[in-house]
């Protein structure tokens, strides 16, 4: 990867036993692998120690000193280094789940003018509702969501080896993929010419 190179991090939101988020992930790390714009990480927050119990103090205003847990690290660094979030998500009684909540809140200035777009899947809705909820939350930490995502309803029908069975999915993923990029790119360079004043 060098200089130019815009890192996109994908989020393994979900953390339940028997969980589609996996595949999901992939088939979208794959599409942006294709679309040729990032150099693409995925990060399962299964993978990661996340407690619950926050410390007393306030990411936003402890900065670099915010006591996190060691085995977090890895996941503060990939948000840090982030140019750009894919976040796949579920929905779980129409929002989305405690692991993502609690991956966000224990960050801040992580998420800050940086660009986060959405994959969902559920029943009927197609994980919509979480992404509502999403849009919301990072909107606080003054993230940037992007419009045009991706939700896969009824997922569990919808799917086979791997792959979405909607024809016109990679070219749903390549609108996402063409905006996020852009912000990516925009977010970046107003970054580097100026601190964001959060």
């Amino acid at each position: 990867m060098d200089n130019n190179t815009l890192k996109l991090v994908v989020i393994v939101g979900s953390v339940r036993e028997g969980r589609f988020g996996p595949v999901v992930a992939s088939w979208i790390a794959e599409q942006a692998g294709l679309h040729g714009g990032f150099d693409v990480d995925v990060v399962d927050l299964a993978e990661i120690d996340i407690p619950l119990s926050l410390p007393a103090a306030s990411p936003k205003f402890a900065g670099d000193a915010y006591p996190r847990p060691a085995g977090m690290a890895a996941l503060t660094s990939a948000l840090e280094g982030a140019d750009a979030f894919i976040v796949v998500t579920p929905e779980y009684n129409h929002s989305y789940p405690a692991s993502l909540k609690a991956a966000i809140d224990w960050h801040f200035t992580q998420w800050t003018a940086k660009p986060v777009a959405f994959v969902s899947y559920g029943g009927a809705a197609g994980g919509r509702h979480a992404v509502l909820h999403l849009e919301n939350v990072l909107t606080e930490l003054h993230a940037v969501t992007v419009r045009d995502g991706l939700a896969f309803p009824n997922y569990f029908t919808a799917w086979q080896d791997g792959r979405p069975l909607d024809p016109a999915a990679p070219g749903y993923a390549k609108t996402l993929l063409d905006q996020l990029v852009w912000w990516a790119g925009a977010l970046r360079s107003a970054r580097e010419a100026a601190p964001y004043p959060a």
